[in-house]
């Protein structure tokens, strides 16, 4: 998966979102509670499971995300990108001021290591209590 070079690159915090609806108006970040904030070798070793996830062809599910992923440079301001993952439609939506609109939506094989890797992580950052029950 691509991701815009230069915000990989000056991203400073992950902020890991479980998501709980999806965005209100367009543009907008997705809703949810933040579980986890990722720094350091943690920032970096996500960021590198998503850049190593592999490309696949478009399911259909509805895209509904489970998870999203922001990053923030030093200064914690605007994120420099959000991208949001569906592993039932293999579909990851980003956004933000660093996306060019030819990475906005891209696809991943979920049964993948990398992805399988990503997905015990965002697991690992969620309470047991905003789980969903299946």
């Amino acid at each position: 998966m691509q991701l815009p070079a230069e915000a990989v690159a000056s991203t400073a915090l992950i902020e890991v979102v479980r998501i709980s609806a999806l965005p209100a108006k367009k543009g907008a970040p997705y809703p949810g509670r933040a579980v986890a904030h990722w720094t350091g070798n943690e920032a970096a070793e996500a960021l590198t499971l998503i850049e190593n996830l592999s490309g696949s062809g478009q399911q259909r599910c509805g895209f509904s995300p489970g998870w999203s992923v922001r990053s923030y440079e030093d200064s914690l301001d605007l994120a420099l990108f959000e991208a949001a993952f569906c592993f039932r439609c293999h579909e990851v939506r980003m956004r933000g001021t660093a996306v060019p609109a030819a990475l906005a939506t891209q696809f991943f094989d979920p049964d993948t290591p990398p992805a399988q890797a990503l997905l015990r992580l965002f697991r690992a950052a969620t309470p047991v209590t905003a789980r969903p029950r299946s």
